[in-house]
């Protein structure tokens, strides 16, 4: 006879906790991370080191202030990953350090830490960076250069000067861009790692990719000088946005239902940014648009409740 055990909730424990999700995302990040490493050498080590510390210091500061306990879980290191992942890496270790700060105090623990924040951190510093300081945000350095020339990015060259950039080049990563943007290759590789593992839910980047490849391949049929859907789904932050902010788990809806709107909106929203925008790139844009709607989804898409019609 089986003893009846009366316990609280919750009741269905997950052998993925919080501490091991973090550190799966660092793995998944390290192929990206280590190809900037290759391609811009010393400036990326800074950059990462740079929004690491400050996002660790930042949080672990306001924590004590508040008289709080301090996380032994890894998402500040998290949060300053994935900004130096989106940030130019001509830009100052000073507006780094800045980005860091603002993305944890104010993206992140003013709302009252980690479970309780509405936009991505990562996102919301990135942002900051981009409405204080749009000419450093937006100057690019060739690969492989020791010294700042500027370029262009391949949706830059696109979208203002009508050129192309090989598939094959975006795919393997040999382009400018932010330091964690260049190489499919690179974030295809952790992007399958966290599925493999079952750290994020599919839903969400195939319905944003999927979104986004629908959308362009009208566009292109429509208009040539769009680009091709392969150049617009390789290209710019798409691939890094899809697997590695679009899928965290605080600010996504928590039904299958609203994660697959959520996909479709933020897909729309780069498309639209994109090719009619003043902006070259609308990942960024896309994924805190849609994270302000995750509240919403979650109040009106809920599962369905188990034995109701």
């Amino acid at each position: 006879m089986e003893k009846l055990i009366i316990s609280s909730s919750p009741h269905i424990r997950d052998k993925i906790t919080v501490t091991k999700l973090m550190w799966g995302v660092i793995i998944a990040l390290l192929p990206a991370a280590g190809y900037s490493v290759y391609l811009f050498r010393l400036r990326a080590v800074e950059l990462i080191l740079t929004c690491v510390f400050f996002s660790i210091l930042s949080e672990y500061l306001f924590l004590k202030l508040r008289r709080k306990k301090i996380p032994g879980e890894p998402s500040a290191v998290v949060s300053g990953l994935l900004l130096a992942m989106v940030l130019p890496p001509s830009l100052p270790l000073w507006a780094a350090a800045l980005g860091a700060v603002f993305a944890i105090i104010i993206g992140k623990q003013i709302f009252g830490g980690l479970g309780y924040n509405i936009f991505n951190p990562a996102l919301i510093g990135r942002a900051f960076l981009m409405a204080t300081y749009p000419v450093l945000m937006t100057s690019w350095i060739e690969p492989f250069t020791l010294d700042a020339v500027t370029t262009a990015t391949p949706l830059g060259l696109m979208k203002f000067q009508s050129q192309s950039t090989p598939i094959l080049q975006l795919f393997l990563g040999n382009v400018s861009g932010s330091l964690g943007e260049t190489s499919a290759l690179a974030l295809l590789v952790g992007a399958t790692y966290l599925l493999a593992r079952r750290y994020i839910d599919w839903r969400v980047p195939l319905s944003y990719l999927g979104t986004v490849a629908i959308f362009s391949t009208i566009a292109y049929l429509i208009r040539s000088s769009y680009g091709s859907p392969l150049f617009h789904l390789l290209a710019g932050g798409l691939i890094l946005g899809a697997f590695f902010m679009a899928t965290d788990p605080v600010t996504t809806p928590i039904s299958k239902r609203g994660r697959i709107i959520f996909g479709v909106g933020a897909g729309i929203l780069v498309m639209v940014i994109r090719l009619w925008g003043g902006y070259a790139e609308g990942v960024m844009f896309s994924i805190i648009f849609m994270n302000a709607l995750t509240p919403l989804l979650n109040r009106y898409v809920k599962p369905k409740v188990l034995g109701s019609k």
